[in-house]
């Protein structure tokens, strides 16, 4: 019997554990590749990538249909660029997911 991935603590630690703030710089080999994906603030990155591990198409799909989940587009990686951004970043093989700091993280600064 398979783990449902709401369930799955140990890749749900794991995760977790892998996830980091990168420069968008380091970011951009992959972003080259086409293998880094965004995914909107009001997602939450840890599940995405279990979700995505899971190759969960329903939920995936949702996400990509509203517009929350997409691979980086050329203009998201200028913009990054250009403002030295960094990301949070977590590699669920063979894509990178990145996700912009939280906008209530970031006026806490």
């Amino acid at each position: 019997m398979q783990t449902k991935p709401e369930n799955d603590t140990d890749l749900r630690l794991k995760v977790n554990r892998e996830t980091a703030r990168l420069p968008w710089t380091e970011l951009l080999k992959h972003f080259a590749q086409g293998n880094v994906v965004w995914l909107a603030d009001s997602l939450d990155l840890v599940d995405v990538a279990v979700r995505i591990s899971h190759d969960d198409k329903a939920n995936i799909g949702k996400w990509m249909e509203a517009g929350l989940l997409a691979k980086v587009s050329d203009e998201q990686a200028q913009r990054w660029l250009e403002s030295n951004a960094e990301l949070w970043a977590c590699v669920v093989s063979p894509f990178i997911l990145v996700q912009q700091q939280k906008a209530v993280a970031a006026s806490l600064h």
